[in-house]
Parts: C-alpha cells; sequence; structure tokens
C-alpha cells in the first residue's frame, strides 16, 4: 500500500513488489501475492487498462513522446502488449503534427549551426522522443526550413549604416 501511495504501480511490478516483501519474517508465497493482486484489482487500486491511458496521456502532453517511445515505455512498466496496443488505438494518429510541434520549439535553439548539423541534431532529437525516421526527417526539415525563413544563409549579416 505504501508504494501505491508514492506512484501508481502496474500488476507487474505490483506482483515483483509483493514477491520482495516479508511478512513476519518469510517472504509472501506465490498464492498470497495472486490473492493480495485480486483484491487489489477488484477494489480498483491496480488497473493496467487506466494507467496505460495516463502514461499515454502524460508522454503525449507533456513529453512530446511518439508511439515508438510511448509503447517502450509501457512495456517496461510490464504491461500486456494487448493493454499496450488498446492505449495506443486510443491515440490520434498525429505523429507527423506532434513531431513538427517539438521539432518547431528545437529548431530556435539550433539556429547558430550549420543547415547539415542542426538537421542532424534535431532528427536524432526526434528519433529519441520515439518518432521513426521519415516522421523525423519530415519534421526537422519543415522546422528548420520556418525557423530560417527570412534570414540571411550565410554568416555574414549587413547592416543599414546612415
Amino acid at each position: 500500500m505504501r508504494k501505491l501511495r508514492s506512484r501508481s504501480l502496474s500488476i507487474s511490478e505490483a506482483r515483483m513488489v509483493l514477491k520482495g516483501h516479508e511478512q513476519d519474517g518469510t517472504r509472501l508465497d506465490s498464492g498470497a501475492v495472486d490473492d493480495i493482486l485480486d483484491d487489489f484489482c477488484r477494489r480498483g487500486y491496480l488497473d493496467d487498462a487506466l494507467l496505460a491511458g495516463q502514461l499515454v496521456t502524460s508522454g503525449v502532453e507533456r513529453k512530446g513522446q511518439g508511439r515508438v517511445a510511448l509503447s517502450r515505455a509501457l512495456a517496461q512498466r510490464g504491461i500486456p502488449r494487448d493493454v499496450v496496443e488498446a492505449a495506443l488505438d486510443e491515440l490520434p494518429d498525429d505523429d507527423a503534427e506532434r513531431a513538427l510541434e517539438y521539432a518547431r520549439t528545437k529548431a530556435r535553439g539550433l539556429s547558430r549551426l550549420d543547415g547539415d548539423t542542426a538537421l542532424r541534431r534535431l532528427v536524432g532529437q526526434l528519433s529519441r522522443r520515439g518518432y521513426n525516421g521519415s516522421v523525423a526527417m519530415t519534421a526537422a526539415k519543415s522546422a528548420l526550413a520556418e525557423a530560417s525563413f527570412g534570414r540571411p544563409t550565410s554568416g555574414v549579416r549587413f547592416v543599414d549604416s546612415d
């Protein structure tokens, strides 16, 4: 119960915590662990589908993650594959739009670099966020083009003098 107060756990994570728990100097047997997990699920303390939905929403809204990164994060938490797929199916298919939004925020900070370096770094950042290669490349190129629009492409700046 103390672990559940600090953060939500998947059923798999709760099972690992309970297997390591000792009661009266002895470890809980698998039957007792299963009974406790069944009780927690019945009471609504553990719900993998609800947890997966919360993690997907958080990953998209706060972290700007793509489907690959979200799937990996849910699998690391021990959430079953069918539950992960159901949670990701609820997600709108707008990876390209989210990647472009993220790329726009990062492109401004890369303006001091040459085009190839900026593109390579931005594609790398998008890939680490879980966007596939073609989506990352398209978003990076678009964001960098928008960021440099209206500015001279060379490092030389001309200033009007009076």
